[in-house]
């Protein structure tokens, strides 16, 4: 992958997490994760800071799309349904896109495309430009 995809290969904690980039756009990105034991908690099922991690990475590469810098100021997660194998899809689209405010919403899905949570972020843009080309707007 290049650009974005490349930019984001960095992200250290996602890919510990077995998070991967499947597609990337201007505002728009989708990944997913493959529930491993290690994402499992005390209850059996898929921890909810696995989850959010998901979430969180699809949103930081919808927002970062535009090629400037955007960081988290607040997020929220709904939980639904829990999982406890398979893989786990999150799809975010940048619903506000302004000069210094991002908002991103994803919705992450289960293999039979159900609900599993809703994720809502939003994003501060800083002035530093990101080493990729973006695809202009």
């Amino acid at each position: 992958m290049s650009g974005i995809g490349k930019f984001f290969e960095n992200d250290q904690f996602a890919k510990s997490a077995g998070v991967e980039l499947l597609e990337a756009g201007v505002g728009y990105a989708k990944a997913r994760m493959k529930i491993t034991p290690l994402h499992l908690n005390a209850g059996g099922v898929c921890q909810g800071g696995a989850i959010f991690t998901l979430a969180d990475f699809a949103f930081a590469v919808a927002t970062n799309s535009h090629g400037k810098l955007t960081l988290s100021v607040s997020s929220n997660i709904n939980f639904f349904k829990s999982e406890k194998e398979g893989f786990l899809y999150a799809e975010a689209k940048e619903a506000f896109n302004h000069k210094k405010l991002s908002n991103c919403e994803v919705q992450v899905t289960n293999e039979d495309g159900e609900l599993v949570a809703t994720f809502n972020g939003n994003g501060y843009r800083k002035e530093c430009e990101l080493p990729f080309e973006t695809s202009g707007e």
